[in-house]
């Protein structure tokens, strides 16, 4: 069962703050650019010394002397920048937001080696190391600044709120608590026993990879379908594996997970402080989505009068990747809207 969670759960030009790269000469999205935003290439540090890279969304109506709120964007677990996470920050920078999608630590286009490591620890810090960056960009308006994570970033951006008291508004779309998938299966299926028998394999593929000097990667989506397929591992590869979501470095789309990330991932759940979180959150499922039940104990823990539940009828977990019919993007305009203020 540890192997299955891996499946799832990717007009300024001014220096402004950070490092900033070259504009993208190419398009390489897998959605349609918006001739109402400017995307930047930008480069910044999480507190482990790791260069995290990502594209800043501006709105060219923005105005000199302007300073907006701000999104940081991440997730799905698996996956890049160029896809779901940055086609929410470029619906949502139209909407008049500075957003940010970056990679996670070790993933995509940011650094850290060795590659395709998840960690409960590092992807919670990559949040705040996001709202570092904005914090201190001058088009910003620094107590205006949200996050937004999809799908397993939905989990670390809740706990990364729990934390980070500069949080204001924090969004967890179609998400997962990749820990708990981790150490209890789906539907939380894998008892002790197993749980302590995946820990002997993990600890076993410890030692070889350590004699060989590389890294075993996990089980991902299949080149092929059968058709036997879970429908969620099938929702999956209709998304990364073909022309609709495929990116080349999307972990899910053309590589595998380093397999004893998930280690940690076991050891270390997340989640625990989320009913101490005080800024507005709002968790938003899909109807019809096999991780729903996630989304909906997460939201059970959170308190006060600024926590809402969004449920999308009749969407799965992956219509919220990028099912423009089915995102509800006026919902999450009105919610930062109101909470960053």
């Amino acid at each position: 069962m540890f192997k299955k969670f891996l499946l799832g759960c990717l007009t300024i030009l001014l220096i402004i703050g950070g490092t900033n790269m070259a504009n993208a000469k190419t398009w390489d999205k897998t959605f349609p650019k918006s001739d109402k935003v400017t995307v930047q290439k930008v480069e910044f540090k999480n507190r482990f010394g790791i260069t995290l890279v990502g594209d800043l969304y501006t709105p060219k109506s923005i105005n000199k002397g302007d300073k907006l709120p701000a999104v940081a964007i991440s997730g799905p677990f698996g996956a890049v920048k160029e896809q779901a996470s940055g086609l929410y920050a470029q619906k949502l920078a139209e909407r008049g937001f500075i957003t940010l999608a970056f990679d996670p630590s070790f993933t995509g286009k940011s650094k850290g080696t060795p590659r395709n490591v998840a960690s409960p620890d590092i992807n919670t810090e990559d949040f705040s190391a996001a709202v570092d960056y904005l914090t201190n960009l001058d088009i910003v308006n620094s107590d205006k600044i949200g996050i937004l994570g999809i799908c397993g970033f939905g989990g670390f951006a809740i706990n990364a709120a729990a934390m980070d008291t500069r949080i204001k508004a924090t969004v967890a779309s179609t998400m997962y608590d990749i820990t708990r998938v981790s150490a209890k299966g789906y539907n939380d299926s894998v008892d002790e026993q197993q749980r302590y028998e995946n820990k002997v394999a993990l600890n076993k593929q410890r030692t070889e990879d350590y004699k060989t000097g590389s890294f075993k990667g996990a089980d991902g989506l299949p080149d092929k379908l059968t058709g036997q397929e879970p429908q969620f591992v099938q929702d999956y590869w209709g998304y990364y594996k073909t022309k609709r979501g495929f990116h080349s470095r999307s972990i899910n789309s053309n590589g595998k997970w380093n397999l004893t990330s998930t280690l940690s991932l076991i050891n270390m759940p997340i989640l625990q402080k989320a009913h101490e979180i005080r800024s507005a959150v709002l968790v938003i499922h899909g109807e019809k989505a096999h991780s729903r039940y996630m989304g909906e104990d997460t939201f059970k823990k959170l308190k006060g009068d600024n926590k809402e539940l969004f449920i999308v009828k009749g969407a799965n977990h992956v219509d919220l990747y990028d099912n423009l019919e089915k995102i509800p993007f006026d919902k999450i305009e009105s919610f930062y809207k109101e909470n960053l203020k």
